[in-house]
């Protein structure tokens, strides 16, 4: 069976990024979402195998909801999503329990190695 996966970005061509590069590879993209407050609720519901989540978003932002979505599932993998020189913002969601990290612009390759290490 498809792993399940709920892509987090607040910019739609990122999240279409995203899902094309894991629907070709075999992910099911279960939902997505444009905010942390978003994704905390999808990731209740949906209960997803793993969580592509971009750091910088409005309202709330992708480390606050990586805190919450591991408070309510200590097992959750959320690997984070970046843009070049966030680096300390990637230590933080590392250290928060993000399994780990692809930055921005994505490469295909990138996306598929880090999801499938973070899913091992």
């Amino acid at each position: 069976m498809a792993q399940s996966v709920l892509i987090v970005d607040d910019a739609a061509f990122m999240r279409m990024m995203i899902k094309d590069i894991l629907t070709k590879n075999g992910f099911d993209v279960v939902g997505e979402a444009q905010d942390g407050s978003q994704a905390v609720e999808k990731y209740e519901e949906l209960k997803p195998d793993l969580v592509t989540m971009d750091i910088t978003m409005p309202e709330k932002d992708g480390i606050a909801a990586l805190k919450e979505i591991k408070a309510i599932d200590p097992n959750a993998t959320i690997i984070m999503c970046s843009a070049m020189g966030q680096q300390a913002m990637v230590i933080d969601a590392i250290q928060a329990g993000a399994k780990d990290f692809i930055v921005k612009p994505f490469q295909a390759d990138r996306v598929i190695e880090a999801i499938n290490k973070a899913l091992d």
